[in-house]
């Protein structure tokens, strides 16, 4: 019987902790976004329109990075503190090459990098 390829990604809208689940080693790689949390400003010469499309393009540079990653798994477990999981999901849903892809997303805490990988070991058992 094929193995099924399974991933777990940890993300919010800064980075992205992506780890495949074997029964080898965890290697986790990060991919992180541009996006930047807009602070107010004394400045009003730039129109808040055009932040919003400048942060937009750049969240889906950093989707579409983190969908190359995806395309070639099965199973993907999508977890985090903030909704970044939740528009990551919405983008790739209008993609055909996702939609064999299996899908779950689930809330958590920030989490360090151990817990990111036993999270992800405890899903897929």
């Amino acid at each position: 019987m094929k193995s099924t390829k399974k991933l777990g990604i940890w993300m919010d809208h800064s980075f992205a902790h992506i780890m495949e689940f074997t029964s080898r080693h965890f290697e986790i790689e990060t991919i992180e976004s541009e996006f930047i949390t807009q602070k107010h400003s004394t400045k009003t010469t730039t129109k808040c329109s055009d932040i919003d499309n400048t942060q937009k393009k750049k969240l889906s540079v950093y989707y579409k990075k983190i969908g190359d990653y995806i395309q070639n798994y099965h199973r993907v477990i999508l977890f985090g503190p903030t909704n970044a999981k939740i528009e990551l999901f919405d983008f790739l849903s209008e993609d055909e090459r996702f939609l064999k892809i299996k899908f779950e997303i689930k809330d958590t805490d920030k989490m360090t990098q151990s817990q990111q990988h036993s999270f992800v070991k405890e899903y897929f058992s």
